[in-house]
């Protein structure tokens, strides 16, 4: 995910491989040799695996946690780490960013929000489930990018091993179309402009019964959040704010 301002652009994790994560920034008018820095949530494949290419590239700063680190294979290359502790807040240039801890079986899983020029984003995915902390985190967001990773349904009789799914199911897995729902009926903020739902299976979700599970969750609080679907291998829409 990209997110920037006039002076600061940010790359929040990297599971695209270097040419398609510049690829994509071409498509959105932004140069990557002028990205400021890299944030990394935690070191599982599908979030790292254009990492190193990408930071040997620009010799950017990666921030990331002291225990996550030493957990990714940097292939020789000494990379400019800015480790902090799970929690920590920093300022990257004129954005401000806060982490929090959230519920993944990674070593040292966090969430993002970034804030800058008056607007704040909130980055959460990979997450068994949503403990109070993370709802007070996500007050006041104006931009929501969300998991919304398994129809329960689809996941059951899915073409994955038992194993799997009870790990995506579990505490420490993934969130499913009905917790987010439960979420956005009870937790999601008036402030929310845009929520941005993602980090769909390609095996065990479909982006229209996503669509129509949030969809159905707003309609009931009555709120007229511009919802989102990030498909899986699509490149999403831009927003200014």
């Amino acid at each position: 995910m990209f997110v920037g301002t006039e002076r600061t652009r940010l790359l929040i994790d990297a599971g695209l491989s270097r040419r398609e994560t510049f690829k994509r920034l071409a498509n959105i008018g932004e140069d990557p040799e002028k990205l400021t820095a890299i944030l990394v949530t935690h070191e599982h494949s599908d979030h790292v695996s254009g990492l190193v290419r990408i930071a040997k590239k620009l010799h950017i700063p990666v921030f990331l946690t002291r225990l996550t680190a030493p957990s990714i294979d940097w292939d020789g290359y000494a990379p400019k780490l800015e480790a902090f502790q799970a929690g920590a807040a920093f300022s990257i240039g004129e954005i401000d960013v806060r982490s929090f801890t959230i519920p993944h079986d990674a070593i040292d899983p966090v969430g993002y929000c970034v804030q800058a020029e008056g607007v704040k984003v909130g980055v959460v995915t990979d997450l068994g489930y949503m403990p109070d902390s993370i709802h007070f985190h996500l007050r006041g967001t104006n931009f929501l990018l969300l998991e919304s990773n398994h129809d329960l349904d689809m996941l059951k009789v899915g073409p994955y091993p038992w194993s799997v799914k009870q790990r995506v199911m579990s505490r420490r897995g993934h969130l499913s179309n009905d917790v987010v729902s439960s979420f956005i009926s009870e937790h999601l903020d008036s402030s929310t402009a845009t929520l941005m739902l993602g980090h769909l299976s390609e095996h065990n979700n479909h982006p229209e019964i996503v669509r129509l599970t949030a969809s159905q969750a707003l309609q009931g609080r009555g709120l007229a959040t511009n919802l989102v679907i990030a498909e899986p291998g699509k490149q999403s829409e831009t927003f200014v704010f």
